[in-house]
């Protein structure tokens, strides 16, 4: 069986790629990501957010040390003396080339440059231009304005996306890939249309950080780190719909533990599979068994390679299209004779 495939223009060996994680934050855990099989290698995000509230705090400690110090914007609205807040983003553009420049002469695979954004402020557009020059094969943007924001509305956060897509296409020149969330109200038409833009690629989707309650302490703490292979069933649904409905490449994230998640995403018509949590949980290790489990399935099916089952039960390929589209259980499994009541 051959497990080699095509994503973004670029030969990878295989479909599993690691998504943005502390596991790709340092140059040695990309080396022992690519040691045990991955075929390509996001790294750890460069998050805009967290730059800018580190960059804020140190303007609002120097200013707090020395209030004689006159400080300005980044967009040079006032007249600049000394920029602390622009060393702080310095800092992290450098440390960030520095890992892909290292991490491109580690390994013989893909690395991906990731930045997490949320404006489309000019520093942004000019880092991505920064990593494309640090030797990056490709770049995941990864966009999401929280519906908790009431202040924007749902057109100005969509026209958002093409704004920041349109901006970053225009300034470098490898593959660009997007990473959305599935909060838009017209899902489908949506990622119809970003595949239109001009990106080579979508992932769907993004996991969310997720609060839950410590009922002892009564009070909120982190919860669900990790996803679990039940979480798949949006993705796949989603992956299943839009194949052969889109102009990019389609990646399947959240929820891949095993071989048998990265066979399912592909035969619902993923080009590729993210993984993070299952590696978290198992070791990277597993990454080793998870591309043994997927030759497995494909020799007991007499199958060669992996485009020879790519999207055979997407929607478009379906015997039966409409069960992508049901939302009630007791409709489907009326019709099927299924439901038994105990």
């Amino acid at each position: 069986m051959d497990t080699s495939t095509s994503y973004l223009g670029m030969s990878i060996k295989n479909p599993i790629i690691v998504g943005s994680s502390g596991l790709s934050g340092t140059v040695e855990g990309v080396r022992r990501l690519a040691e045990n099989g991955a075929g390509a290698v996001v790294l750890k995000s460069l998050f805009q957010e967290e730059i800018n509230l580190e960059s804020d705090k140190v303007i609002r400690d120097t200013k707090a040390a020395d209030a004689s110090v006159k400080y300005f914007d980044y967009d040079g609205r006032k007249n600049p003396i000394e920029f602390y807040g622009y060393k702080v983003r310095e800092d992290n553009l450098n440390r960030y080339t520095t890992l892909i420049r290292e991490s491109k002469a580690a390994v013989d695979i893909p690395v991906i440059a990731s930045i997490n954004c949320y404006s489309d402020s000019l520093e942004w557009i000019a880092f991505a231009r920064e990593l494309e020059r640090a030797g990056a094969d490709a770049l995941e943007l990864n966009m999401f304005f929280p519906p908790t924001q009431f202040s924007q509305g749902r057109k100005d956060k969509e026209e958002l996306y093409f704004k920041i897509i349109e901006k970053i296409l225009g300034v470098v020149t490898i593959p660009v890939v997007l990473k959305i969330s599935h909060y838009f109200t017209d899902l489908g038409p949506m990622i119809q249309k970003l595949s239109r833009t001009g990106v080579h690629g979508l992932v769907l989707f993004n996991r969310f950080f997720s609060p839950g309650v410590d009922i002892k302490k009564v009070e909120v703490v982190p919860s669900y780190l990790f996803s679990t292979p039940s979480e798949m069933a949006l993705s796949l649904r989603w992956i299943a719909i839009m194949a052969e409905k889109v102009d990019c490449s389609l990646v399947a994230s959240t929820g891949v533990h095993d071989g048998e998640g990265v066979v399912k995403q592909i035969l619902a018509g993923a080009d590729v599979v993210q993984v993070v949590s299952t590696l978290y949980k198992n070791g990277v290790k597993h990454l080793g068994v998870m591309i043994e489990e997927l030759e497995t399935w494909m020799g007991s099916k007499g199958i060669q390679t992996i485009a020879d089952f790519r999207g055979r039960l997407s929607q478009e390929k379906s015997s039966d299209p409409s069960v992508y589209e049901r939302a009630q259980f007791m409709k489907y499994y009326a019709d099927k004779k299924r439901l038994t009541v105990r």
